[in-house]
């Protein structure tokens, strides 16, 4: 019926409910690109004819309904990842969303690095520091930066107007001008301070931030994994960011499909750099016990696909039942929605057996991660997405035997989990990863052999000290050779 609808109005509802039904029922729409393409289509309209409000709720609705979590983060598949220039054609096409991503540039270019004082670093998120400790330490501590950490969650002038995506994409559009003014006057103390801007997330705070000209200072945005599936991407004035941040070169090649902007000649510079790690704590003996002891580090999403790695213990212990799987890190919540409940019902189901068993073991959250990692003789990545897993590298460097599933949104594309770690490390399916572990844990020389080079990799690639010189090369330039 939809499809015969001439209406814009009409037949945007009729597509846009029945996605939202499939959705409440935790199913990927099968006409999703087709529904959001719809709504956009009224938002296109709405714009011709000057109505820059209703437009921006039209194009808000459009993109909400594009990246919902079910489709691409609750499930083990995503039609983003499968087909990222597909799947975001409509968006390109709209005008709505053009005039949403314009580029706005800026009045005057970034400054050069200051001489005769320290840097004036400024580190922006909100509400999630968790990948920046080791980064923020390492500049408060270095003689020539000056380092200022700003919560938009948490600043009392900020945090009313650091929410609202509609006011956001308003601004963008032309409307919600008191709301522009509000947020220039906020942030431009920060900006005229800051010599850089470092901006953690490429989510909310990018596009708040880049509402407004930068001034001289320079913008520094990091893009992990998550932000990939959302739509702040394609909300952030790019031609205000001067470097971009991944973490590693599968989600640059992601986020580059779909966002093809960021290749513009007016686009940011694209550096890839993976997480700061300690990984120098985690080398402590093994337990004896632990060369049959399997460990796995969150659990909490769906895509980290638990189940996959039950799959593998079982093929183990079809072989010797002295395999068991350890998983640290809190469990999925059903609550979430529909489709992480079914999820979770189904893995509770295949637990049950194992944990009163004893095969399985759950440890939770835990604040000592470099003890937990010295009964785990294996440790197993059974995403079927990753950025950079930090918990899997931390395995590794404990000198536990790697094994990594090669993550099937990636598997088959130029970079991904065999661009990243060892070919040896990764398997296709659980039955490969059981041939692994069968073969590295045959003997306890074997096993030793192997987490040793395991651990001596992890640290010599990812430890802190060595990923430290590539964010002072890109963060303090001819000042980088100054360490404190």
């Amino acid at each position: 019926m939809a499809k015969h609808s001439a209406e814009p109005r009409s037949r945007a509802d009729l597509l846009g409910e029945a996605a939202e039904l499939e959705l409440s029922h935790g199913l990927v729409p099968r006409r999703l690109r087709e529904a959001y393409a719809a709504e956009l289509a009224c938002a296109d309209a709405l714009l011709q004819e000057g109505h820059r409000a209703a437009a921006a709720g039209s194009a808000v609705k459009a993109l909400m309904l594009a990246f919902h979590r079910v489709p691409h983060l609750d499930g083990l598949t995503s039609p983003l990842a499968e087909d990222p220039a597909g799947f975001t054609a409509p968006m390109r096409r709209s005008p709505a969303l053009k005039a949403i991503a314009k580029p706005r540039g800026r009045k005057e270019p970034a400054a050069p690095t200051p001489d005769g004082r320290p840097l004036r670093l400024l580190v922006v998120h909100r509400a999630n520091a968790n990948f920046l400790p080791l980064i923020t330490d390492h500049y408060e501590q270095h003689a020539d930066v000056e380092v200022r950490v700003l919560d938009l969650a948490a600043d009392p002038e900020l945090a009313p107007l650091a929410r609202g995506l509609q006011r956001m994409v308003g601004r963008s559009l032309g409307s919600q001008v008191p709301f522009g003014h509000e947020v220039e006057a906020a942030l431009r103390p920060h900006l005229d301070w800051a010599d850089t801007v470092f901006v953690e997330w490429c989510a909310f705070g990018a596009a708040f931030l880049t509402l407004v000209d930068p001034g001289t200072a320079r913008v520094v945005v990091r893009l992990h994994s998550y932000e990939a599936f959302t739509y702040w991407p394609y909300l952030t004035d790019f031609s205000r960011v001067d470097d971009l941040i991944f973490v590693s070169d599968h989600v640059r090649d992601l986020v580059t499909a779909s966002v093809p902007r960021l290749s513009a000649a007016n686009g940011p510079r694209l550096h890839v750099i993976h997480n700061a790690l300690e990984l120098s704590a985690y080398r402590r003996p093994k337990q004896p016990e632990a060369r049959f002891t399997l460990g796995l580090v969150g659990v909490s999403q769906v895509a980290k696909d638990p189940r996959w790695a039950v799959e593998v213990l079982r093929r183990l212990r079809e072989h010797d039942d002295r395999y068991r799987l350890v998983l640290i890190g809190g469990d999925l919540d059903p609550e979430t929605g529909p489709a992480v409940r079914a999820y979770h019902d189904q893995l509770e189901k295949e637990l049950a057996g194992l944990v009163s068993s004893g095969a399985v073991r759950r440890v939770g959250q835990t604040d000592d991660v470099p003890a937990a990692l010295q009964e785990i003789g294996v440790m197993l990545n059974s995403s079927v997405r990753e950025g950079f897993p930090c918990g899997f590298v931390e395995g590794a460097a404990s000198g536990a035997v790697p094994v990594i599933r090669d993550w099937p949104f990636f598997a088959g594309r130029r970079h991904g989990a065999r661009t990243v770690f060892p070919q040896e490390w990764v398997a296709r399916t659980p039955e490969e990863a059981a041939r692994r572990v069968l073969a590295c844990t045959a003997t306890e020389e074997a096993w030793s052999e192997e987490g040793r080079a395991a651990a001596e990799h992890a640290l010599s690639s990812w430890d802190w000290a060595v990923v430290r010189k590539d964010f002072d090369q890109l963060l303090l330039g001819s000042r980088r050779k100054v360490q404190h």
